[in-house]
């Protein structure tokens, strides 16, 4: 379709793309329900995210969705009003349902005319009845839409009627009623002859700005307050020539409460206060609403505004002026408009392919902007040099507000298993509870998506081998519910990711003795737990008991590793026996650009993060010179083993008389890089080194210098933690002897 048409399939990819964003908000209310059952709020939200699903899929035909998360929704409905309570096995069904629901969204997004399984048609059938059994039975699948909705009105006649003698009628003209030779001023006038217009308000919704007004077209819309002797059909009939121009909605004199929560629920989605809402569906009147105001402002005082629209609201239903249920209704649609008026400042729907080409781009308007510095800097053109750092300033700011719009917060993530939890410890007959922190902790969106199956993984390890069963804990002294932590957080220049359980804790003689079994290990040879600890990462290395759905077949935790390592991350493992063990995983926070740290050896240039640099300085070779032919040096009464870059890469040519040490930190270990000159701070664009470097250690990329030269960036954890390794055997060696 050409620019500014409407595009039917874009509309419905967005719709497909909302729902699961609603199926995620409504797994996490059900969890949260299940702690809390008089979580209003959490209620609330869930019948709000399946209302929007249902209204969305009928308006694109998606009958199965629309029907089966209609009754989904007067079910909520029910709990809301309190006639349904709430407990785990309510929680569990609502939970299928959204599974259901999930698939269905699958099914059309495939194809929007696909035709039900028959497996799907039984679980469709198999969930309506259960479903039933709380509205007390008898529905079959066929009759389930009229029952529910005789169910909704069999309310008590007094208690569900607004008090209002007078007929309201809200009218929307469609654009084209002029096109069509219609006057919308010519039906009202009509209308004023049968009777009483006692208030007519016009509603400015659809109205655009004034360079976008077109003078062919019909914005307005109507709400009209009519006192008049005739029934539905009369008035009907008023509008017969304009019916397919409008959008008409008549509400008899003394009408239901659902019918003017009905006409809230329809309201346009714009910011409105609160009378002003009520008086558009007309159960309000101008001079109720006035007298309302003028009780606020004596009651009020200092009361602050965001209390205000409950506070008015309050009086006008202990005035009788409105009911209770529309004042509800009312402040929910409020809510809603406020939330949603949120979302579009906060937020806009960007599609990912782009983005990831902006990431590139910038990446080369970095290479480009270095190499112009380095040309103006031979110039010396004083007034050139100025200009360029200005734009490469600017770039820097380009560059950390682009790569920002690819971070996201880690919690969203942490949410999805909340489920995973719940359902694999009821399968496994255990008690546990899942605490997360830190889910406001940012990270590359990439790395969040190449994370989640490994995570996922470490969880499901928790609850098999980890957290022992209630029984078991009660006998050791424990509570019976067990505890997974997520905990998300910053450490100098990575992001931390830690699963921690409290259950049993890996048995350290149980690995050793599998990995003498396996031909690992001698019988005889010493090694620390760290190490220890890393064979669990070994392929096809499991020394659990029995084989279960979940895990161990020793299949998946080499996989975890692997994938860890492959986004030049590492993990580390924490576990003391009886108390429980911690998985901590390091993580770089960005995969594109970074600010970089320069140093040369001989010929060669090299990068490290600058986040992991904590400090540099010159340093002669005898304060460098190691003792017992280890290679350590003291760093303000802290021991720091180093490492010399121009023996370790074998780069040729005599090394300098002072040297430069650049002290490095990573997951909480420092080590020391000697190199032959400091260059400095550097914007740094990684760039894979391609298939033929796959097997090269100790770099993770390489970035292309303002010179046209390359520079290798260092692999800065493998580095610290091979120099740590090397070191602290040859220390432990030293104190042997």
């Amino acid at each position: 379709m050409g620019s500014g048409k409407f595009n039917l399939n874009d509309a419905l990819n967005t719709f497909f793309i909302e729902s699961r964003e609603m199926l995620e908000n409504m797994e996490s209310c059900l969890l949260e329900l299940e702690k809390d059952s008089t979580d209003a709020e959490s209620m609330n939200a869930l019948f709000r995210s399946v209302h929007t699903i249902k209204g969305s899929s009928g308006m694109f035909g998606l009958e199965p969705i629309e029907r089966f998360t209609h009754i989904v929704e007067n079910i909520l409905d029910d709990v809301r009003n309190g006639k349904i309570s709430v407990d785990s096995d309510f929680i569990g069904l609502q939970l299928e349902c959204h599974d259901f629901m999930a698939q269905l969204l699958d099914l059309f997004e495939q194809n929007k005319k696909a035709v039900l399984s028959d497996e799907m048609v039984q679980k469709n059938g198999y969930l309506i009845e259960r479903l039933n059994s709380y509205l007390g039975g008898g529905i079959t699948a066929p009759e389930k839409e009229e029952k529910f909705e005789s169910q909704l009105e069999e309310n008590d006649e007094e208690e569900d009627q607004v008090v209002s003698e007078y007929w309201h009628i809200s009218l929307r003209f469609h654009k084209d009623v002029f096109k069509n030779g219609l006057d919308p001023q010519s039906f009202i006038n009509y209308l004023s002859e049968m009777g009483e217009i006692k208030n007519i308000i016009s509603v400015y919704d659809e109205m655009p700005r004034a360079e976008e007004m077109n003078p062919e077209n019909c914005y307005l819309g109507f709400e009209i307050v009519f006192d008049g002797s005739t029934d539905k059909d009369t008035l009907e009939n008023v509008f017969e020539f304009v019916i397919d121009d409008c959008q008409l909605r008549i509400i008899p004199p003394r009408s239901s409460i659902a019918d003017y929560v009905n006409l809230i629920d329809e309201l346009p989605e714009t910011p409105m206060k609160i009378g002003d809402m009520l008086k558009t569906v007309g159960s309000l009147t101008e001079i109720e609403l006035e007298k309302a105001l003028e009780l606020q402002r004596e009651m009020s005082g200092g009361e602050v505004e965001a209390d205000r629209n409950r506070f008015i609201g309050e009086i006008m239903v202990h005035e009788k002026m409105i009911q209770k249920p529309v004042l509800d209704k009312a402040l929910e649609k409020q809510n809603d408009i406020k939330r949603l008026e949120e979302k579009k400042k906060k937020s806009i729907r960007i599609d990912a392919d782009k983005l990831d080409k902006l990431i590139n781009l910038i990446g080369e308007l970095v290479i480009t902007g270095a190499n112009v510095r380095q040309l103006s800097e031979r110039t010396g053109d004083i007034e050139l040099n100025e200009s360029v750092s200005s734009m490469s300033r600017l770039i820097e700011d380009v560059r950390d507000s682009t790569m920002n719009l690819r971070m996201v917060q880690i919690g969203e993530t942490f949410k999805r298993y909340e489920r995973i939890v719940r359902d694999l410890s009821r399968e496994r007959g255990k008690e546990i509870e899942l605490d997360v922190n830190g889910g406001e902790t940012e990270l590359d969106k990439t790395l969040i998506e190449k994370i989640s199956d490994p995570l996922m993984h470490l969880i499901r390890n928790s609850i098999d081998h980890g957290i022992d069963s209630p029984d078991d804990r009660v006998s050791r002294g424990k509570s019976r519910k067990g505890t997974i932590q997520l905990n998300a957080y910053y450490e100098t220049g990575s992001i931390v990711i830690e699963v921690i359980d409290d259950g049993e804790g890996l048995n350290r003689e149980k690995i050793f003795n599998k990995a003498v079994q396996s031909g690992i290990l001698q019988a005889d040879q010493k090694i620390s737990d760290d190490d220890l600890f890393q064979l669990i990462f070994q392929p096809g290395f499991s020394t659990a008991d029995q084989v279960t759905n979940i895990s161990g077949r020793g299949v998946g935790m080499d996989v975890v590793k692997k994938n860890i390592e492959s986004l030049r991350g590492s993990i580390i493992i924490e576990s003391e026996k009886g108390v429980g063990t911690t998985m901590r995983i390091h993580l770089p926070l960005t995969l594109a650009i970074v600010d970089g740290f320069m140093v040369k050896v001989a010929d060669s240039y090299y990068v490290m993060p600058l986040d992991m640099v904590t400090e540099c300085s010159e340093i002669s070779m005898e304060e460098l010179a190691g003792k017992e032919g280890g290679n350590f040096m003291n760093l303000r009464g802290e021991v720091l083993p180093f490492m010399r870059l121009r023996e370790f890469f074998q780069e040729d040519g005599e090394a300098p008389k002072r040297e430069n040490i650049i002290v490095l930190e990573y997951a909480r270990i420092k080590a020391g890089l000697v190199v032959d000159k400091l260059i400095g701070e550097f914007q740094t664009v990684i760039k894979p080194l391609g298939r033929l470097f796959n097997n090269l250690q100790w770099v993770s990329g390489a970035t292309i210098l303002g010179t046209g030269d390359v520079a290798l960036i260092l692999d800065v954890p493998k580095l610290v933690q091979y120099i740590q390794k090397i070191e602290s055997a040859t220390l432990a060696s030293v104190e042997e002897s």
